[in-house]
């Protein structure tokens, strides 16, 4: 039976690249290959794909693959695409990777792909957006309040005003659309404040300022190869006062327990209750990661919705898929099809 050509897409444009590039070798080395066929795709800075000999995936960062692309890797347009592979397997993360862009090419050019459609994939990046969507269907989230980059440089004294009377200090302050905790900061006070700002306004043009959470992150993986279905719950003990980019992805920066282990059994079957609601309401399909917080006095809140999930060997998803007795090849598998399937049924754009 002739293989199904599976397009592993990462790299890209934002700043997450490098951790796209960990994702991406990770799904290439564990592809069942008795039944697909993998074809390692890298988009570079420009937004060029490239079709990688084994040797450039294998290479330590985007800098080394683009320097050497030209001369070693085919370029593939994307009215080609077609041609080349027959399903797509996204590892793009951040911007135009998870905000609906290239789920908007794959759509025009009737290729079926891993995750959410074109509008999901763009709310689960907008956390402002996202937020008031969950709130509006009862589920928890964080007190906050959006500010446009030119607010904050037309009416500083205003803004800091409306914080302090909305929240107090400590604030969690973070670009609207980021991901891998870039950009954010946890604010003490004033004098502080201003930094905080320019930090996140450095990655996006409008920040978001949350309430300070006091308590146990954790994370879950939503499976949809059929109804959706969580993993399993992670609970998350970083090394730094939250959970950094470092922390994520420095071996040794933080432990993480699967199931979890401070967290009780009946609050656990909660934030699974949370997890499948939100990843409802959202429209996400195929699959996607509910980051939350269970506070010490007990709330669940889901802090940071995410319509895809790193795939590098350490990642919640590989994680909680080995605690379901789940191999990588295994879950790899039943992700690409189920997202085969959603696809199959769908009448327009997913």
């Amino acid at each position: 039976m002739e293989k199904l050509r599976i397009g592993i897409l990462f790299g890209g444009m934002c700043s997450e690249r490098e951790v796209s590039l960990n994702s991406g070798r990770n799904v290439y080395d564990n592809l069942d290959r008795e039944r697909y066929e993998p074809v390692p795709l890298f988009m570079d800075g420009e937004g060029r794909l490239w079709l990688l000999p084994w040797q450039l995936v294998s290479q330590n960062t985007t800098v080394d693959i683009s320097e050497r692309a030209e001369k070693e890797a085919q370029r593939v347009p994307y009215e080609d695409l077609r041609k080349t592979i027959d399903f797509a397997f996204i590892c793009l993360h951040g911007k135009y990777g998870d905000d609906g862009c290239i789920q908007g090419l794959l759509e025009l050019l009737r290729i079926p792909y891993t995750g959410s459609g074109v509008l999901a994939s763009a709310v689960g990046m907008d956390k402002a957006l996202q937020q008031k969507i969950l709130e509006a269907e009862g589920i928890e989230v964080p007190a906050s309040l959006a500010v446009s980059g030119e607010e904050w440089a037309e009416d500083r004294e205003g803004v800091e005003k409306r914080i302090e009377e909305t929240f107090g200090y400590p604030v969690v302050v973070k670009p609207t659309r980021e991901g891998s905790s870039v950009g954010v900061a946890i604010v003490g006070d004033r004098a502080s404040l201003q930094s905080g700002m320019e930090q996140a306004l450095a990655w996006d043009a409008s920040v978001l300022v949350e309430e300070y959470l006091d308590g146990t992150e954790f994370s879950a993986i939503v499976l949809e190869d059929g109804p959706p279905r969580v993993l399993s719950v992670t609970e998350i003990r970083p090394q730094s006062a939250f959970f950094t980019y470092d922390d994520k992805y420095m071996p040794g920066r933080c432990r993480k327990f699967t199931p979890p282990k401070t967290i009780p059994k009946e609050t656990t079957a909660r934030i699974r209750e949370e997890v499948l609601r939100a990843y409802r309401a959202l429209g996400f399909r195929s699959y996607g990661r509910m980051d939350g917080f269970v506070t010490k006095d007990g709330r669940v809140l889901i802090t940071d919705p995410n319509s895809s999930s790193g795939m590098a060997p350490s990642s919640f998803f590989f994680e909680q898929a080995a605690e379901a007795g789940m191999l990588p090849s295994m879950i790899l598998t039943e992700l690409i099809e189920g997202a085969r399937t959603i696809h199959g049924k769908k009448r327009g754009p997913l």
